[in-house]
């Protein structure tokens, strides 16, 4: 019986596998989605040309299918034209038919023409990469059965099967469902886990929504993003260039009224400073809520820390009838109803793309004078140390 040109032991194979996986993930991140879909980083023509062609051969992707598709997620997040939303569609349809979601939006010939922009086009990717996706996992086929023998259509359809689940099923459903948020986002992207290896770095998702067009997508001391790992090393070898990274918020603490550094402070970096009010906001909205089920538990039969979350999220998000039991909850709590109004009218500073800079520092500075006689002693804890944001 016909062994393959390569004899190994089980956990070879098992070695082979996962490192033939991990090459696919990298490709993944680094090429299509942030050097394709986002322009986070320019790539060499040499690193740039063995990542689609290795994509080609593992997952038979077309580079602008699947940025169409991305950059349709972003634009249209948690909206039923979102290709992929777990908000929307439910998170067991992302997870189990996730990949049958982006063969569906493949098809869609208008999300191609809109977001297909400025992805490859040259003769490779017109007349076998594009033309011809299906040749590459059969050639692949072909190779892992030759290498390895009968165990090589096992490690082809784990190769096969990877990115579907954890592109497609896990980041697209899990990211937008379960785990914790850095930033306060307008959708409901989450962080899966700090330690960011097993699917490239992918798994900080909350924190690439916030800052999508970041090359790096770890944000905290304690998150790593392998991505960024492999970025770096292309970096060096002068065969990558950073192009975007995230904003950094720093503190001038001799500061005391807002200014256009404040501004300009708040608005590159809008989602985390929502992140911060929320966390400042935290035990206000807790103690409020408990206060409120002591006095009417038939009335406001819900989890604190649920109906905390609720306080912080965009209304698109949420269903009616978490509308419904938010609405009743801020009409019986004056505290609520003034710590809502003002997160509200503090992202609708940065919303108001017709004011000039200088009115826009204006309400700002009445925001946090507001807030400072709110009597709600977070709130002012929160406008003092926003004065300080250069």
């Amino acid at each position: 019986m016909y062994t393959g040109l390569i004899d190994l032991p089980w956990w070879g194979y098992v070695l082979v596998t996962l490192v033939f996986t991990q090459i696919t993930i990298a490709c993944v991140t680094i090429f299509l989605h942030r050097h394709q879909a986002h322009r986070a980083l320019d790539l060499h023509p040499i690193p740039s040309h063995l990542f689609r062609f290795w994509l080609w051969l593992a997952t038979g992707v077309v580079t602008r299918e699947w940025a169409s598709i991305h950059r349709k997620h972003h634009a249209k997040c948690e909206t039923a034209e979102d290709p992929h939303s777990p908000i929307i569609l439910g998170i067991k349809k992302v997870l189990l038919e996730g990949y049958e979601l982006y063969r569906k939006e493949a098809g869609n010939k208008e999300t191609m023409e809109r977001y297909g922009h400025g992805t490859s086009d040259d003769w490779l990717e017109r007349n076998l990469y594009g033309k011809h996706s299906s040749l590459g996992i059969s050639l692949m086929l072909v190779i892992d059965v030759l290498l390895f023998g009968p165990v090589g259509l096992t490690i082809w359809a784990v190769q096969m099967a990877w990115i579907p689940i954890n592109a497609a099923g896990i980041i697209n459903g899990v990211g937008h469902y379960w785990g914790y948020r850095n930033f306060q986002c307008a959708d409901a992207s989450t962080n899966i886990l700090p330690l960011a290896i097993f699917i490239g770095g992918e798994e900080l998702h909350n924190n690439h929504h916030a800052y999508a067009s970041s090359a790096k997508l770890s944000s905290k001391w304690y998150e790593f993003d392998i991505g960024w790992g492999y970025i770096r090393i292309l970096q060096t070898l002068g065969l990558a260039q950073v192009k975007k990274l995230a904003p950094q918020l720093r503190v001038n603490l001799t500061k005391t009224v807002c200014d256009m550094e404040t501004l300009q402070a708040v608005i590159s970096n809008r989602y985390e400073v929502t992140a911060k009010y929320a966390k400042s906001l935290k035990k206000t909205y807790s103690e409020e809520i408990s206060r409120l089920k002591l006095q009417a538990s038939d009335r406001f039969d819900v989890d604190v820390a649920r109906a905390r979350q609720w306080l912080h999220l965009d209304e698109n998000i949420l269903t009616p009838q978490q509308k419904n039991k938010l609405t009743e909850l801020i009409a019986a709590s004056p505290t609520l109803a003034k710590a809502y109004a003002l997160r509200q009218e503090l992202a609708a500073i940065w919303q108001r793309s017709t004011a000039s800079k200088e009115q826009l520092v204006k309400q700002l500075e009445d925001w946090c004078r507001r807030a400072e006689d709110s009597g709600i002693t977070a709130l002012q804890e929160f406008s003092r140390r926003l004065r300080c944001y250069a």
